[in-house]
């Protein structure tokens, strides 16, 4: 299924590599530039897809293979453009990639598959954490990416319990609460 929001998570997917080329090659310049182009896709396909209907099975799993790609690549440019940030903030680092790993796990030893919820939560905390990380990598103050990464682990939390909850596979889940209270409606 072609169209703009499947061409801008894919973009994503393909600027992964990329990003860890130009990380390796030590071009922290055009690193930002193109990391900054991916979150711009991250924030425009799902935009797209909900504006246009194109929203698809397809596009919540190419999405989410995008998000992967992207939260594994960056850190670890990171690592080789900027080393001293992540030492520095490694507790959070670690932090982030253990909370961001477990509830992928989970969901695919449970469903063979990335979960693809796309939450509220998960939307607000990659946008909280993406922005924090760039304030941080342009020498801004740490405590933003700090704050980031508590609410991403809830974020990630959620994801989890979402997990724990459903029976079956489903995408795109605005936040636990609908599972919650279509559980209570099936017992009464």
């Amino acid at each position: 299924m072609v169209n703009i929001a499947n061409i801008l998570s894919l973009s994503r997917l393909i600027m992964s590599p990329f990003l860890l080329f130009l990380a390796w090659s030590s071009r922290p310049e055009l690193f930002l530039f193109f990391v900054i182009l991916a979150l711009a896709t991250d924030l425009l396909d799902g935009y797209f897809a909900r504006k246009y209907q194109l929203v698809s099975e397809l596009g919540a799993r190419l999405d989410s293979m995008a998000d992967v790609a992207i939260y594994l690549t960056v850190p670890l440019s990171i690592w080789w453009l900027w080393p001293e940030i992540i030492i520095r903030e490694a507790g959070y680092v670690a932090t982030a990639l253990v909370s961001f790993t477990i509830p992928v796990i989970f969901g695919f030893v449970k469903f063979r598959r990335l979960t693809s919820y796309h939450t509220r939560g998960a939307k607000l905390s990659a946008l909280l954490l993406s922005s924090s990380t760039l304030l941080m990598l342009l020498q801004g103050p740490s405590w933003p990416f700090h704050l980031a990464t508590a609410f991403f682990v809830l974020a990630e939390l959620e994801e989890f319990c979402i997990t724990a909850l459903l029976t079956r596979w489903q995408p795109d889940i605005p936040s636990v609460l609908p599972i919650v209270r279509q559980r209570r409606r099936a017992r009464h």
